[in-house]
């Protein structure tokens, strides 16, 4: 069973830092993108951050880039998003994701995206 265990959110102050971690278990993602959405009431999911397979291509939504950064450890299967300078419009329920890709590509669209976490909550207040 393919489980995707997100853990790292919480409440910060504006300007302040989190780390968010996925812990994907059940088969190796070796041959899957993966990448972080997030979420806030009454909208939808929306693309934060993207890696390719072998954590060589990266992409991020306007809105965070150049204060989030996106990375994979292979070895132990696990998705991190370390957020610096955080801004209270960043908060949300985020989630990571995995999908299959025959070419080691970033991909940025929830249906291409086969597994789901839970979420997890960021609060920034100001």
């Amino acid at each position: 069973q393919v489980q995707l265990v997100e853990s790292g959110g919480g409440l910060v102050q504006a300007g302040g830092s989190l780390r968010l971690s996925c812990a994907a278990s059940g088969r190796s993602f070796r041959s899957y993108a993966m990448g972080w959405f997030r979420q806030t009431p009454g909208k939808e999911r929306e693309f934060v951050a993207g890696i390719n397979w072998s954590g060589g291509s990266t992409r991020y939504a306007d809105s965070v880039k150049g204060r989030f950064t996106i990375s994979r450890d292979g070895a132990k299967n696990t998705l991190y998003l370390q957020m610096n300078s955080l801004k209270p419009e960043d908060t949300a329920v985020y989630y990571c994701a995995a999908g299959f890709q025959i070419h080691n590509i970033v991909v940025v669209t929830t249906r291409e995206y086969d597994y789901w976490g839970q979420g997890t909550q960021v609060t920034v207040s100001s």
